[in-house]
């Protein structure tokens, strides 16, 4: 909640009370079929919750600067998953008992006495039963994707090369419970990838979230290597530092991770893989992004020791990358990415894919392509802020090269 002004607290505090306000008005024409004792029961505890979140908000807003930062975060993600699980089912309730009220005309008026309250309460406790399952199931039910891709230019050598693609672990949401990601990782090893790419964000902020976590990660194998770049959040931009000295130790802590790991950490850099005398380069960009995020990402400086490699693998954290700086300036054949999370929130069904962050990012989640050059984005394998994943499960991919 740093990042938002309390103006901003404020005006979400009175739309949360505004939609409870018509969700209380709705909920009585329910609990008016009910015992008067339960009635009055229902009233307290709709209005208890929802006067103890609006007080835990401002609360926590007014007294976030002295907050440890470790507890910080976990007061937070849990605020922000108690009132999703609150608003959107309430404002779900809200305009389905509406729409149903003022169109009452389908139903007889003996009928609609029971009906129009009966739907109207499954339009608002199916979407918390959702929301429930989101936050403690869906969030750690890892999804593979498999696809399998094409290129002209990848060498003969390397036909069938077997990547495993991760991102945007943010470890400090799981609060240190390692066992979580174990799955994860077996998963991923059972694929037997030849490289393991990871696309950034694994902290949230700090490198004290990363505690413990090697002996989780140095489980991972792969046959020929394993690679990482930085996301927007490993920089230690969203977080108030003492000194510019006590930011760059805590940069230094992240970046020494990944040695421990085993995994080589490109930032504007390059490396090759070669194969009976056959090479491709596997490429790094620092950050890139458009504002707010800060741009560290330099292409031509990752390309300098490579150029002259026909095939290209490049890791951008932001997908944005791949149309503004790669498609038509490069000759780069896949790039990899994530940073978008798909929202932590959507709908696939097949080949269709839907999500409200589809209106900030053209390319999403997924698969893309363009002139031949192919982009995939991974939904992250993490999540932040919303402790959940609505129809967007934490994802493996799994790419196979032809």
């Amino acid at each position: 909640m740093r990042s938002y002004s309390i103006f901003t607290i404020l005006l979400l505090c009175l739309v949360i009370l505004g939609v409870d306000i018509l969700a209380f008005y709705w909920l009585q024409s329910i609990t008016k079929l009910l015992p008067s004792f339960f009635e009055v029961l229902i009233h307290i505890l709709f209005w208890f919750f929802t006067l103890g979140l609006i007080s835990a908000i401002l609360t926590l807003k007014v007294t976030l600067d002295d907050i440890p930062p470790k507890r910080k975060h976990v007061l937070i993600s849990s605020l922000y998953g108690l009132t999703v699980a609150s608003f959107i089912p309430k404002i779900i309730f809200v305009v389905v008992i509406s729409i149903l009220f003022f169109t009452n005309y389908v139903f007889s008026e003996q009928a609609s006495v029971l009906i129009i309250p009966l739907i109207g309460l499954l339009s608002g406790v199916i979407p918390f039963f959702a929301v429930l399952y989101a936050i403690f199931k869906a969030v750690h039910r890892f999804k593979i994707h498999h696809h399998k891709i094409r290129f002209n230019k990848l060498p003969i050598v390397f036909k069938g090369l077997k990547i495993v693609h991760i991102s945007d672990l943010h470890l400090g949401s799981f609060n240190y419970r390692y066992k979580i990601l174990n799955p994860a990782i077996k998963l991923i090893n059972n694929l037997h990838p030849d490289l393991i790419f990871f696309t950034g964000d694994i902290v949230n902020n700090y490198a004290w979230e990363l505690v413990g976590w090697e002996h989780v990660f140095n489980k991972l194998k792969a046959n020929i290597g394993k690679y990482a770049i930085l996301g927007n959040h490993d920089y230690g931009d969203y977080s108030n530092w003492k000194s510019g000295e006590e930011k760059f130790i805590n940069f230094i802590k992240i970046k020494q991770f990944y040695k421990d790991i085993g995994f080589s950490l490109l930032l504007n850099d390059s490396d090759t893989i070669e194969r009976n005398n056959e090479k491709i380069a596997i490429i790094g960009v620092e950050n890139w992004g458009k504002p707010p995020f800060n741009t560290y990402g330099d292409i031509a400086v990752a390309l300098r020791n490579c150029n002259n490699i026909p095939f290209k693998i490049l890791l951008s954290h932001d997908p944005t990358f791949w149309e503004e700086m790669v498609v038509k300036e490069t000759n780069i054949s896949l790039t990899l990415s994530g940073h978008t999370h798909g929202m932590q929130l959507g709908f696939q069904f097949k080949n269709f894919k839907w999500s409200p962050v589809k209106y900030k990012y053209k390319h999403w989640a997924g698969l893309y392509e363009k002139n031949n050059q192919f982009l995939y984005v991974n939904r992250g394998l993490g999540w932040l802020g919303f402790p959940g994943r609505l129809g967007m499960r934490p994802e493996i991919t799994y790419l196979e090269l032809n």
